[in-house]
């Protein structure tokens, strides 16, 4: 059955030149089936590369929201308009505006793991993988405001020797990777090099090799002569890596580590989603002006 669903998938995605783009914690199936799998940043940067007119975008909103800002003329889908992204959603426009008012100033960057309005009222974007780049370009005077990601921003401050005023928000599945977890598994793979995201809290990052965003996991793994790895994000990650270096071992630090946003994209809803060219992500015209700012504000660091 999977495999007649895959091959009408093949088939409209070449009628309506169509692209597949899927983020490193997809499910297995839905990355093997993708034309291209990445980090957020990356796909959309892919997507703006290509000469596809219509986008399938498989990973949460705000990703497929900087996709369409990225290529405004290309029609940018998403099998599920509902895989939203909790740690997004933890700062609203209007909470920023008010933390800006009171450190009037600042200069304000976004991970962009946000949501469109809120990038808006951003001075500059970044990711996991550019996290340090991006504010130590700032002038060591100048206030940071940093959002949503408190933990990642605990981390950039650690690594900077830099203090920055911190929004409250988290990845709630990063934050279930418990410091007993990195343990058990330690245990079980003495061998093993441990490799964890910036999401996770200082207590686990304390205890890994390498503190790594998706990205960087994947060249790292390629990298290193370590022939075994704990990997210390979304269960996701490990069916790319695996799949990508095969004579090495990829252990996840619990199997429950898994994000239900990620996983509600599904083979059946990739297909639906090319029969009905559904659901179109559409960002406003002023705000998708105002947030590419901030993302082009990134961009030219590299």
């Amino acid at each position: 059955m999977s495999q007649d669903i895959i091959s009408k998938i093949y088939s409209l995605k070449k009628q309506h030149n169509a692209i597949i783009l899927a983020h490193n914690y997809q499910p297995d199936e839905v990355q093997d089936i993708a034309d291209f799998v990445g980090d957020s940043l990356g796909l959309s940067q892919m997507a703006a590369k290509t000469d596809a007119e219509v986008v399938v975008f498989c990973g949460v909103l705000f990703m497929a929201e900087v996709a369409k800002i990225l290529s405004p003329d290309k029609k940018v889908i998403m099998p599920d308009i509902h895989a939203g992204c909790p740690m997004a959603n933890m700062i609203t426009l209007e909470q920023l505006k008010e933390l800006k008012a009171k450190h009037t100033g600042a200069v304000t960057v976004c991970y962009i793991n946000t949501n469109s309005d809120v990038k808006t009222e951003c001075d500059i974007c970044c990711t996991s993988g550019n996290a340090l780049k991006v504010v130590a370009s700032i002038p060591k005077e100048k206030e940071i405001i940093f959002v949503p990601d408190q933990y990642l921003g605990s981390w950039i401050e650690e690594q900077l020797d830099r203090k920055m005023i911190l929004w409250n928000g988290y990845c709630h599945i990063h934050m279930q990777i418990l410091p007993e977890f990195i343990v058990e598994a330690m245990k079980k793979h003495p061998e093993a090099e441990v490799l964890v995201h910036p999401e996770c809290t200082p207590a686990v990052r304390k205890m890994a090799d390498k503190v790594l965003g998706t990205g960087g996991m994947i060249k790292w793994a390629k990298e290193s002569s370590s022939a075994e790895f704990i990997i210390g994000t979304e269960n996701g990650m490990i069916h790319r890596l695996q799949k990508e270096n095969p004579s090495k071992k990829f252990y996840a630090v619990s199997d429950d580590i898994i994000c239900p946003n990620m996983k509600k994209i599904t083979l059946e809803k990739v297909l639906f989603s090319l029969e009905d060219l559904k659901e179109e992500i559409i960002v406003p015209l002023d705000i998708a002006a105002k947030a590419k700012k901030c993302i082009d504000a990134m961009l030219a660091l590299s």
